[in-house]
């Protein structure tokens, strides 16, 4: 049931009160006050029945500010420890408010500086008791009245003595609070140290229990499928993979298939699976030198980072694989032929197949490839020219730093352009990390003028605490052709042991204008894909019956080593090689990059302008200057130096 609107806040006399919503704290949020304005002071009560005997707080508008925040909430503060967020029901209650609290400060303030003045005149007329009662002591001689007056002076001073000891006491025992609480107070924190330190150690014990627990329950399960004679489907063939209990995904033990294929006839002649007759241009290198075998404890590095963005978590480089982000971005196009064969369709559903295939496909490279990737600088670029022997021209640009953002735009002499501007966001929960892709994909034809958009799923790398780090792709997407209405629904299914299915699905139907569903895909998103037309046309959306599947994208299959070379891919090998000719701003350019990729280095340089000797006072082998150095620069000569950027 939704809360009850406040009723108007109304004046009375000088009195104004009303309800209004208070910030509480994270976990409650806004919480319902009744609010009392009366002689320049605002008080709160929790309830209207509190006004007689509690009072939660109170702040003096004399010396307040009073700051607007939006339409309906507004910010009181003392400019010391009380400070009010306070939102209102609708913006006019808020503004009855604001009037109110404004006139309430004016005369408070004016009320404060006429008491100071009167307070000042009090103080000259007035003398203060010990001398006032000594001045009249003295002048006992002269009226007689000496009984009456001693008396007086004797209850005055008494009075003042109590009055001092008590102030005084009072002083010590506040001092005496003061230091306990502060120990107190340190103590606390300490134990809150300690505390978490227990904490980091007793989540890194279970975070291992729980792992030889999944390990020893893949094992039973893949036991108990082979006495069935069914096999099982994990994470990656063998890999070790995760399940959370905070996963937005939930999976049926049993559930009906999504897809029933009855093999009557093929599809059309122009159906053909993915197959490159390309002869490059230029041959490219097939290999880098091997990654270096560093061993490193990533959840000593991360266990301060849970809730954080990922681009705010400091990595080590050796967590890196030696490309950008944005050449990550540019590998999209290792299938670039499937848009080829999309530009020559005749229909236009069959036009959304290839494109559907196209989006599952780019995310094939991402199966075994754990590091990450360089963070581009702000104005960064990366060109990809295949014009020769693909037919494409590709660049991207780091467009933000905060937060950071890539375009990315390619255009094909082949009949199609494809555009994109990503960022992401992502959450580091601990036993995972999740990373959110952000922006829209666009894919143009020229030929029927198609325009087609999408956007990417969600990526998860799990084992972050303990165990084999592993990937998996899950979400919903929905690419859309703008011209002719027709819509492909993709579903990249998530991991779960408890699932029979075959991991890492997809499956994808689609449909027309109308909703009449025409083709039906299915595959996996590291493997191939598969459509099929429907042989039965209509809108049921869990049950089809199919034509005759045939494979629309296969992945090619690594190179030779790739184990030791990141997992790359033909492409990826290329993409960080030299090339003449490129933007200043390329990546190809970033000597941190290029001496990642080199591996450990083997120091064979010589020095040009020390040269290796014996220190004729310490008896060391050091570098020592031989000259030359200042003399080449005043005659601008640098031959010899070399070029090492």
């Amino acid at each position: 049931m939704s809360e009850p609107k406040p009723p108007t806040p109304t004046p009375a006399g000088d009195t104004y009160k009303g309800w209004v919503f208070k910030w509480t704290n994270y976990i409650k949020g806004y919480q319902r006050r009744w609010f009392v304005l009366s002689n320049g002071l605002l008080s709160y009560y929790r309830t209207q029945a509190e006004m007689g005997h509690t009072c939660r707080g109170t702040i003096n508008l004399a010396t307040a500010t009073i700051t607007v925040d939006d339409a309906c909430n507004f910010v009181i503060s003392n400019g010391g420890t009380q400070t009010y967020h306070l939102k209102a029901s609708c913006e006019v209650e808020r503004q009855r408010w604001i009037t109110a609290l404004e006139l309430a400060k004016a005369k408070a303030a004016r009320m404060q500086a006429e008491s100071d003045d009167s307070g000042d005149d009090f103080s000259l007329s007035c003398p203060p008791a010990p001398h006032g009662s000594l001045s009249e002591l003295d002048s006992l001689r002269l009226t007689g009245e000496a009984s009456d007056k001693i008396r007086q002076v004797t209850e005055r001073a008494t009075l003042f003595r109590i009055t001092s000891n008590a102030m005084i006491n009072a002083c010590g025992d506040f001092l005496t609070l003061a230091q306990a609480h502060s120990k107190r107070w340190q103590k606390a924190l300490q134990a809150e140290r300690d505390q978490r330190v227990r904490l980091e150690e007793t989540l890194e014990q279970l975070a291992k229990q729980h792992n030889n627990l999944e390990r020893a329950f893949r094992g039973a399960s893949q036991a108990n499928a082979t006495s069935d004679g069914k096999g099982s489907a994990g994470p990656g063939k063998g890999e070790a993979s995760d399940d959370d209990d905070d996963n937005e995904f939930f999976d049926a033990v049993e559930e009906a298939p999504e897809f029933i294929t009855l093999n009557e006839e093929p599809l059309g002649p122009n159906q053909d699976s993915s197959s490159q007759d390309l002869v490059p241009a230029r041959k490219r290198r097939s290999r880098i030198p091997d990654k270096p075998n560093y061993s490193l404890n990533l959840w000593s590095i991360m266990k301060n980072c849970i809730g954080k963005e990922l681009s705010k978590i400091p990595m080590p480089v050796n967590f890196n694989e030696p490309i950008s982000m944005l050449q990550r971005l540019s590998e999209d196009l290792e299938y670039h032929e499937l848009l080829d064969k999309a530009a020559k369709s005749q229909s236009a559903l069959e036009q959304l197949c290839y494109v559907a295939a196209f989006s599952v496909s780019s995310y094939s490279t991402t199966v075994h490839r754990t590091g990450k990737p360089f963070n581009p600088l702000l104005g960064e670029t990366y060109e990809l020219d295949r014009h020769r022997d693909s037919g494409y021209r590709s660049l991207c640009e780091q467009v933000s730093h905060h937060p950071p953002a890539a375009a990315h735009h390619v255009i094909s002499s082949r009949g199609w352009t494809l555009r994109q501007e990503i960022t992401v966001a992502s959450k580091f929960r601990g036993k995972y990390l999740s990373i959110m892709p952000l922006g829209t994909i666009h894919a143009i034809f020229e030929k029927g003028d198609n325009h087609y958009t999408w956007k990417k799923v969600t990526t998860t790398v799990h084992n972050i605490i303990v165990g084999k780090l592993w990937i998996d792709q899950s979400g919903e997407i929905d690419i859309v052709n703008h011209t002719t209405g027709d819509r492909c629904h993709l579903k990249f299914a998530p991991y779960s042991y408890f699932s029979r299915d075959v991991a890492r699905k997809v499956t994808g139907v689609v449909t027309d204008k109308d909703g009449k569903a025409h083709y039906v895909l299915s595959g996996t998103w590291d493997e191939k894909m598969e459509f099929s037309r429907n042989g039965a046309e209509g809108k049921q959306k869990t049950v089809y019956q199919t034509l005759k599947a045939r494979v629309v994208w296969h992945k090619n299959p690594l190179p030779e080593g790739a184990e030791c070379m990141y997992f790359f891919t033909e492409l990826a090998l290329t993409l960080n090689e030299a090339e003449e000719g490129v933007a200043p701003t390329d990546s190809r350019q970033r000597p941190d990059q290029r001496l990642m990729e080199a591996g450990p280095p083997h120091d064979s340089h010589k020095a040009m302008w020390f040269e290796r000797g014996e220190d004729p006072t310490t008896g060391e082998q050091v570098h020592i200057y031989k000259g030359g150095y200042w003399e080449a620069k005043d005659q601008g000569i640098w031959e010899g130096c070399g070029d090492i950027f």
